[in-house]
């Protein structure tokens, strides 16, 4: 279903998963001006301390959005938005939407009582993600696994690189050999790299499981918090980088392909 919405929209992470992001509210609203915004100087966020990643976040997000003026900043990134996106929305004065794993409707999809959850090491050890669990998954079992290899390893495939199949089997191995893992139907994609190489996860899991991620979620947030006064604007396509882009090759090339076609990069 689309929607007739106008403004801008800012869509944000360390690298390209939140392109996945991008897509879901472009196709939700087509007249939207979506931008994108990528902490290439600062990728990956998944193996980044939490202090370090508090201290950079709500710097990073104030220079992006003084560059870019949407009216709407999303974040979309699960270790992010589990760590700091009450400090985001502290320094900026347009609605910030967050990314969360998508426990919720996988705890109401699950069969089994057993789910999966696959993400960045960061998002694993949070608090918001057990909070989470404890909310609304704490009559299931949940078993996580954290993995940065698994965000290289879609950027890769984002870009046309080939990846052996087995290393997307041996990278959810853990899942399933974990006590309980035989029974997992469903596996939530707590990273929005994660979609990127949905095709690829689902061609090697030892049984079929359901895989949610939080993109249309996501998407449907930010057109409630759009402003109704956000004006009509020409379409999108500016991404912006933290790194100067010739130092990104993949990362441009990759925005191009999902229409991204401006560049430009934000110093200071």
């Amino acid at each position: 279903m689309t929607e007739i919405k106008h403004g801008k929209v800012l869509v944000f992470d360390s690298g390209m998963g939140g392109l996945t992001v991008a897509r879901e509210i472009q196709a939700r609203a087509p007249a939207l001006h979506v931008d994108y915004a990528a902490d290439s100087g600062f990728f990956p966020y998944g193996d980044k301390s939490d202090e370090a990643l508090r201290a950079r976040l709500p710097e990073i997000a104030a220079r992006l959005v003084e560059a870019a003026r949407p009216d709407v900043f999303v974040i979309a990134c699960n270790t992010a938005s589990t760590l700091a996106l009450n400090e985001v929305r502290a320094v900026l004065n347009i609605p910030v939407v967050g990314t969360v794993p998508a426990i919720k409707p996988a705890a109401a999809l699950t069969r089994t009582g057993v789910i999966g959850l696959l993400a960045t090491p960061g998002t694993v050890r949070r608090a918001y993600t057990a909070k989470l669990i404890e909310d609304f998954a704490s009559e299931i079992r949940v078993i996580l696994h954290g993995s940065v290899e698994l965000v290289r390893m879609a950027e890769e495939i984002a870009s046309g690189q080939a990846v052996a199949m087995e290393a997307f089997r041996a990278a959810q191995a853990p899942l399933f050999e974990a006590d309980g893992g035989a029974e997992i139907d469903t596996i939530v994609l707590a990273c929005t790299h994660f979609p990127l190489i949905r095709g690829e996860l689902a061609a090697t899991v030892p049984h079929a499981v359901n895989f949610v991620d939080s993109g249309e979620a996501i998407a449907r947030q930010t057109l409630r918090v759009l402003p109704e006064s956000s004006a009509a604007s020409a379409p999108g396509g500016h991404v912006w980088l933290s790194s100067a882009p010739e130092q990104q090759a993949r990362l441009v090339e990759v925005c191009h392909r999902f229409g991204f076609d401006m560049v430009h990069e934000v110093t200071g």
